[in-house]
């Protein structure tokens, strides 16, 4: 008997300039399964998903919908196939309100007239059904990424979709959301919905997924069923050789105090109170120190504090030796302060320009780069192609690649590789490796500890607790803008961080 195939997408070919994103590749999504996409950064996982919703079109090849062939020209065909998305970078409009945005596009009418309390009936009910919780009158701009995230799977179940494609869906997630939303799949499934989820976190497919397609390089590897398989046997067909889980470090060895804060307070944008408050630390050459906790407990805030992306209200920092508090941007950049950036398109690129001039943002006025105030173009070149090469940064067209066409864990590698290379005192590197896949994790985490063991101070803001264990030498936990504790990673345990975590301890005396 032929398999009940609800989605096949036979010998995909889709090219961009320089690039075959998807070379021949064919996918077969059956019936009320969770069928897992998996691959490096790069890999095509997007490109094949974006081609399926309809935002692309392939230069060769078919898909199928229960068995005949569709032409799928936009997203609103996908649509009326009952085929919906959840992007890596949420398509959400800021400044409407929960409810308009999920209803944007398929607002119910009478007789020209907007009947919101119909919709809001219907968001209610699907809220209620499948525990997304959501608050239909908050703005988008004031709720938290978790938070929107549901905001976009509503907007699929609002839509009636069948088949959903979630792409690297929890990139941005705490590890509390991430089992609320495996939850959400498991009920998905039970309802005979289909689903197709993009991600390079192993652990995720092993727990929900029933079979998984590899793509390496824009080529379709193999489908496994995840009973049959390991973490490891995915890891070699994802990366084409055996990855290193676990990271490999010496004791630490303790120089001296690279940064100093003391008693900082930093305000904050929602709610009106501070986002920081009072907290103190110091940062030694020579150790990882992790500042671990869920998000929107100040990590953030903080970062922007002692990057100077944000005024302190109170306190001092001290940058080896030197009082940085009221020192500008590129004034602590100077002194010798690196920063990898939560947010890459925000902070960490000027995404219309191309790779070279986003390598050397923060050099282009050195001797080396710039001669009479003009820049020399084939310094930067030779520059950055180095840079390139080192990191493994992939690209269409290398160093004139435009920012934004690249993938998003290129976009993270080409940021990393100009904020080490600028040989920092102190380097503060905020979720470095968010969206990566584990080649690539393997390989900064690598770089992390050398410039840890080159007697640098390196300060990890981490959301991802096996990351946190794995590549610190202490952690302290934030809590609602302050310090809650501090832990040796040899010693302590995820579940006993989880509890400071959310709150439920504190050092020095149990949590009321």
């Amino acid at each position: 008997m032929a398999e009940d195939f609800v989605i096949e997408m036979l010998h995909i070919t889709k090219e961009f300039p320089g690039i075959k994103a998807n070379d021949d590749v064919t996918l077969q999504l059956r019936r009320g399964e969770v069928h897992a996409l998996l691959g490096e950064n790069g890999a095509g996982k997007s490109t094949l998903m974006s081609v399926l919703f309809g935002l692309y079109q392939p230069e060769k090849g078919i898909i199928k919908k229960n068995g005949s062939e569709v032409r799928i020209k936009d997203p609103n065909d996908a649509n009326d196939l009952g085929i919906g998305m959840v992007h890596q970078h949420f398509k959400l409009v800021e400044c409407f309100s929960v409810l308009d945005n999920i209803m944007l596009g398929v607002e119910p009418c009478k007789a020209g007239f907007l009947q919101k309390d119909i919709a809001r009936k219907k968001v209610m009910e699907l809220s209620e059904r499948y525990g997304l919780r959501v608050d239909p009158d908050a703005l988008i701009s004031d709720i938290s990424v978790g938070m929107q995230q549901r905001v976009e799977i509503l907007k699929m179940l609002y839509r009636d979709n069948e088949i959903l494609i979630f792409d690297e869906p929890t990139a941005v997630l705490t590890p509390q959301e991430i089992d609320e939303l495996m939850e959400i799949m498991r009920g998905f499934k039970k309802e005979g919905k289909s689903i197709l989820f993009i991600t390079h976190k192993l652990n995720e497919i092993m727990a929900v997924a029933d079979r998984c397609t590899v793509l390496r390089k824009g080529k379709g590897i193999g489908t496994v069923e995840i009973a049959n398989t390991t973490k490891e046997e995915l890891s070699r067909m994802m990366v084409g050789r055996d990855v290193q889980f676990a990271v490999e470090k010496a004791p630490a060895k303790l120089g001296d105090v690279v940064l100093s804060v003391c008693n900082v307070t930093v305000p904050g944008h929602v709610h009106k109170k501070d986002a920081v408050r009072d907290v103190s630390f110091d940062v030694r050459g020579g150790e990882i120190v992790c500042l671990a906790g869920i998000e929107g407990n100040g990590q953030t805030e903080l970062v922007y504090g002692l990057t100077g992306l944000e005024k302190i209200t109170h306190g001092t920092l001290t940058l080896d030796g030197k009082d940085i508090t009221h020192a500008s941007i590129r004034q602590r950049s100077k002194d010798g302060m690196s920063h990898i950036p939560e947010d890459r398109h925000k902070h960490g690129l000027v995404l219309d320009y191309s790779l070279e001039n986003n390598m050397v943002l923060q050099r282009y006025w050195e001797p080396q780069f710039q001669q009479g105030g003009f820049i020399k173009k084939g310094a930067v070149r030779e520059y950055s192609d180095r840079l390139i090469q080192q990191y493994d940064v992939r690209s269409g067209q290398g160093s004139v690649t435009i920012a934004r066409s690249m993938s998003g864990g290129n976009q993270q590698k080409a940021i990393i590789a100009r904020e080490i290379d600028k040989d920092p005192k102190l380097l503060v590197a905020v979720q470095p490796t968010r969206g990566l896949d584990v080649g690539a994790i393997e390989y900064i985490h690598k770089q992390i500890v050398a410039e840890r063991d080159r007697g640098k101070a390196v300060l990890l803001v981490s959301l991802e607790l096996d990351e946190v264990m794995n590549l610190s030498d202490r952690i302290l936990v934030m809590y609602e803008g302050e310090i809650v504790g501090e832990f040796d990673p040899k010693t302590t345990t995820v579940q006993e961080l989880g509890l400071y975590m959310a709150g439920a301890k504190k050092q020095g005396k149990e949590a009321q």
